[in-house]
């Protein structure tokens, strides 16, 4: 399925999880890896602030993208950032949602006042 661009510059970002390895296969405890550069996987939660509503979400970087100096509840910034919808069938039930990935997490700003 194609990949969404998400647009994050009117956003909030603030990081409610730490980065984790991501495991592909819980049974096994294989790590998931990029497909292409073969790299480790990891993924933070991030609240997703924009217009008045917030998102929590959690979201797909490569181990080597992940910034110095994150602090769980500052500001973030997830440059690359994409969705991209799945859907499947696991014991009969279709799932669906929406994955994220993003080329790296770093620290961020607040977004500063309007007219300030």
């Amino acid at each position: 399925m194609r990949s969404i661009r998400v647009e994050t510059s009117a956003a909030t970002i603030l990081l409610t999880e730490a980065p984790e390895t991501k495991v592909k296969d819980r049974q096994t405890g294989e790590i998931a890896k990029d497909a292409v550069s073969g790299e480790p996987l990891k993924t933070v939660g991030v609240v997703y602030i924009e217009d008045g509503e917030s998102s929590l979400i959690k979201v797909t970087i490569p181990a080597s993208g992940v910034g110095e100096g994150l602090a769980l509840g500052s500001p973030v910034s997830l440059p690359g950032l994409v969705a991209r919808p799945w859907e499947s069938t696991f014991n009969g039930q279709q799932r669906h949602g929406i994955a994220y990935r993003a080329t790296a997490v770093m620290a961020g700003a607040f977004p500063m006042a309007m007219g300030a």
